[in-house]
């Protein structure tokens, strides 16, 4: 048997707003990965209702996720794209880890704290146990790597930590039925993307999110080329010129953000684009920075209003790449069934 490339999961929640942070922080390395592994990615909307969404909305934004994909470059003949609920052992196998997993283990989750926040009490489980299914999502095709960004790194310690319990735990049954001496691997992390931090335009120290309140902190893929100008031209900066050093940009967060947003667009080091624009103003920095920014996100942007035009296409994509996830799952969670003792 010819052995098979290492496999990557990885998937990113339809809340909407897809922006240039998901981009640098993600998207281009799921690009990178699959010219040399088997590349799974998910559209986790079981993930997106631990926090209420409209039904309507949701189903856009799950077509969206997958339009971005395919317009980034991902190729749905040689990749598996899918949505997560599609799939119904991600939340089989994530019933049997919440009997693996310890509730001592996800109070130490830091994103949950600040998710939840001062509501803690009124946030739903799904959101408390949202590592859990992550764990599953990983675990039921063995995936060997995983993209993170690094507010996820946590949550795949847990996801390792909760295969070395499983493997443990059963041990020797997983011996018994010849599947190995562990049956779950370790997946290792990838720090994903050029940029594993793109921070809001608005305020140099919070990350680029989608649940901002304000458009303008975030570029999204969506926006088009009059948009993308605008919100860098009132992008939050300092009176000072650019530094000539990468030194130079410490405790100047805005600065720091932009800088870093361009290198990481042109493929390039901070040092470079400084070598550049060291030394001159924000008034000549930003119409390069918006020129850049279009000239690499108007192409996904028209390809994105293309496919999401034919929701029939996207549609079918999904459902071929759940056929394929359901082919890799299904067997796993057969053994995983075995293992545990169950009968059918």
């Amino acid at each position: 048997m010819s052995e098979r490339k290492p496999r990557v999961f990885s998937g990113v929640q339809p809340t909407g707003n897809l922006h240039l942070g998901n981009y640098l922080g993600a998207i281009v390395r799921f690009v990178d990965l699959q010219q040399d592994h088997e590349c799974i990615y998910c559209v986790v909307d079981m993930h997106a209702i631990t926090v209420w969404q409209d039904p309507q909305e949701l189903t856009r934004n799950i077509r969206e996720v997958t339009a971005a994909f395919i317009a980034t470059g991902i190729d749905p003949q040689k990749q598996i794209i899918f949505n997560q609920s599609r799939v119904s052992g991600h939340a089989e196998l994530a019933w049997v880890f919440n009997c693996v997993a310890r509730i001592g283990w996800l109070n130490r989750m830091t994103q949950f704290k600040e998710k939840a926040g001062k509501n803690r009490e009124k946030a739903s489980v799904g959101l408390y146990d949202y590592p859990v299914l992550m764990a599953a999502d990983i675990l039921l095709y063995h995936a060997d790597k995983v993209p993170v960004g690094e507010d996820q790194k946590q949550h795949l310690e847990l996801t390792r930590d909760i295969a070395q319990k499983f493997n443990n735990d059963y041990a020797p049954r997983i011996r018994e039925l010849g599947l190995g001496e562990e049956f779950f691997p370790l997946p290792e992390p990838v720090i994903a993307g050029p940029a594993t931090r793109v921070m809001s335009l608005k305020d140099g120290t919070k990350k680029m999110s989608k649940s901002d309140p304000s458009d303008l902190s975030r570029i999204n893929l969506s926006d088009d080329a009059d948009t993308i100008a605008k919100k860098i031209r009132k992008a939050r900066t300092d009176p000072e010129p650019l530094p000539e050093t990468v030194e130079g940009l410490k405790d100047r967060p805005e600065a720091a953000n932009l800088v870093g947003i361009y290198a990481a667009l042109a493929g390039i080091s901070k040092e470079k684009v400084l070598e550049e624009f060291g030394g001159r103003g924000f008034a000549d920095f930003k119409p390069a920075l918006a020129d850049l920014t279009v000239e690499k996100l108007a192409p996904i942007n028209a390809e994105m209003k293309r496919l999401l035009e034919d929701p029939g296409y996207i549609d079918g994509v999904l459902a071929a790449g759940a056929e394929r996830a359901r082919a890799i799952a299904e067997p796993i969670y057969a053994d995983v069934k075995r293992i545990v003792g169950f009968l059918g």
